[in-house]
C-alpha cells in the first residue's frame, strides 16, 4: 500500500514540473536594455567679442626730476615725502642773499647808466646842427654819436642784467613743475647744491591718468589680420580702443582704459612690439612699475558657434571630437576643429552648424549609434547654452592658423 501511494506522488510531481516547463519555453524570455539618458546642449549662432590677454606694466603719466638752476645752500624742505604737490607749489628754499645782492648791484649799474644818458644825448643833438656850420669838427661830432651809442648799450646790458639776477633770485625757490606725488628728498637743509646738477632733489610722478605698456607678438598681430582679412574677425571700430585691466592678484581694475598707440618698431631678441595704453586711476590704486594683465578687443566674431568643454573629448591621437543626437536620436560622433577658448566653452571652427544638439551629460554611458533620451540639463554643472547668459568674449589662447587658399 505505501509503494503503490509513493509511486502515485512520483508520477504526479513529474507531470507538474513537464507542465512548468512546457509553460516556460511557451513564453519567450525578456531581456531589455534601459535606454541611456544624456543632456545635450542646442548649437547657435552667437556674437562674440574677440579680444587678447597681453602681459604690461605701469608707468607714470609725467615724470619730472627736481634739480635746482642756481647754487647754494638749502635753507628750507616745504614738502612731505610721499604727498601730492600742485604745479608751482615751493618745494625747497636757496639762501637767496647773493642772489638779491646781485640784483640790487644791476638795478644800481642800470640806474647810473640812465642818468649818463640824457647829458650824452643833448650834447649828441648840439654837435648835429653845429656840424653842419662847421662850427665844431667831424671828429667831434663822430665822437658824441659814439659816446651816445654807447651809452645806449650800457643800458641795454645792464637791463640784462637786471633780468638775470631777478630770475636767478626767482630760483631760488625750487618749485614743482608738474602736479604730482613727490617721492623722497635726496637732500637735507643745509645740503649744498649746484645749478644743474646731475643728481635729482626729488622726482614728482603724475599717476592719474596712468599709462601700461604692453607687448604683443607681432606673429598674433598677423595672425590676427589675417583673420580679419578673411573674414572671420570683424573690425569694431572706436570699441577696438577700449582695454580692460587685471591686477597682479587676477582682480579686475573696474575702470576702462584706452589705446594710444602701438610701436612701429618690432624687437628683435622678443619678436614683439609695445602697445601703449591709458588707464585713469583716480584712487592710484595703479602704481608705477606694477604687473598687469591687459584685455585688448581686436574684433568680433558675428558667427560664432560656442560648445561647453565637458562636451569636447579627444581620439588617441589628440584630435577633438563631440557626439550628438540625431533627429532619430541616436548618438552620432562629429569631428571638431577647435578655435578660442572662452571661459569653459571652445569656439568651433568646423564640425558644428546650428541645430545640433551635443551630448554634454552622460558622454560615459553611450556610444555611436545607440538611440538615447533626451533629459533636461543639470544647470548646476554647465550651462551649456541654455542659461541664457551672454557668452564672454575670446581670449588669445588657442587662435588657429589662418587658412590659405
Amino acid at each position: 500500500m505505501h509503494t503503490i501511494f509513493k509511486s502515485r506522488f512520483i508520477a504526479v510531481l513529474a507531470m507538474l514540473t513537464l507542465g512548468l516547463v512546457a509553460h516556460g519555453c511557451g513564453k519567450p524570455k525578456e531581456n531589455k536594455q534601459p535606454v541611456p539618458e544624456v543632456a545635450v546642449a542646442v548649437m547657435q549662432y552667437e556674437r562674440v567679442p574677440v579680444t587678447t590677454e597681453l602681459p604690461g606694466r605701469t608707468s607714470a603719466y609725467l615724470v619730472a626730476e627736481v634739480r635746482p638752476q642756481v647754487s647754494g645752500i638749502i635753507q628750507k624742505r616745504l614738502f612731505v615725502e610721499g604727498s601730492d604737490v600742485k604745479a608751482g607749489d615751493i618745494l625747497y628754499q636757496i639762501d637767496p642773499a647773493p642772489y638779491r645782492a646781485a640784483l640790487n648791484n644791476a638795478a644800481g649799474a642800470l640806474g647810473r647808466a640812465e642818468a649818463n644818458l640824457p647829458a650824452i644825448k643833448s650834447r649828441f643833438e648840439r654837435y648835429k646842427d653845429l656840424v653842419a656850420d662847421k662850427a665844431v669838427s667831424q671828429q667831434e661830432y663822430e665822437d658824441a654819436a659814439a659816446a651816445l651809442k654807447q651809452a645806449e648799450a650800457d643800458i641795454q646790458y645792464w637791463k640784462a642784467s637786471l633780468e638775470t639776477a631777478r630770475i636767478n633770485l626767482g630760483y631760488t625757490s625750487i618749485t614743482a613743475p608738474i602736479t604730482g606725488r613727490i617721492g623722497k628728498s635726496n637732500v637735507t637743509v643745509g645740503a649744498l647744491v649746484t645749478a644743474n646738477q646731475p643728481s635729482a632733489l626729488a622726482v614728482i610722478q603724475q599717476i592719474d591718468p596712468i599709462y601700461v605698456d604692453a607687448t604683443q607678438s607681432s606673429a598674433d598681430m598677423l595672425r590676427v589680420k589675417a583673420h580679419v582679412a578673411a573674414g572671420r574677425i570683424k573690425g569694431t571700430g572706436n570699441d577696438q580702443t577700449k582695454v580692460k585691466l587685471l591686477l597682479e592678484d587676477g582682480t579686475p581694475y573696474n575702470i576702462e582704459g584706452s589705446l594710444k598707440f602701438s610701436d612701429v618698431t618690432v624687437e628683435p631678441s622678443t619678436g614683439s612690439f609695445i602697445l601703449r595704453m591709458v588707464f585713469p586711476n583716480p584712487k592710484f590704486t595703479l602704481l608705477p612699475g606694477m604687473y598687469v594683465r591687459t584685455i585688448v578687443q581686436e574684433g568680433v566674431i558675428e558667427q560664432a558657434i560656442l560648445v561647453p568643454q565637458q562636451g569636447v573629448f579627444r581620439n588617441p591621437k589628440g584630435d577633438p571630437l563631440a557626439l550628438i543626437v540625431d533627429a532619430e536620436g541616436k548618438v552620432q560622433q562629429r569631428m571638431l576643429t577647435l578655435g578660442r577658448a572662452i571661459g569653459d566653452k571652445w569656439n568651433v571652427s568646423e564640425g558644428l552648424k546650428p541645430g545640433d544638439r551635443v551630448i554634454i551629460e552622460g558622454i560615459q554611458k553611450v556610444r555611436p549609434g545607440v538611440p538615447v533620451k533626451i533629459v533636461p540639463l543639470d544647470t548646476g554643472k554647465t550651462d551649456g547654452n541654455t542659461s541664457g547668459k551672454t557668452p564672454g568674449p575670446l581670449t588669445n589662447t588657442a587662435l588657429p592658423p589662418a587658412k590659405t587658399k
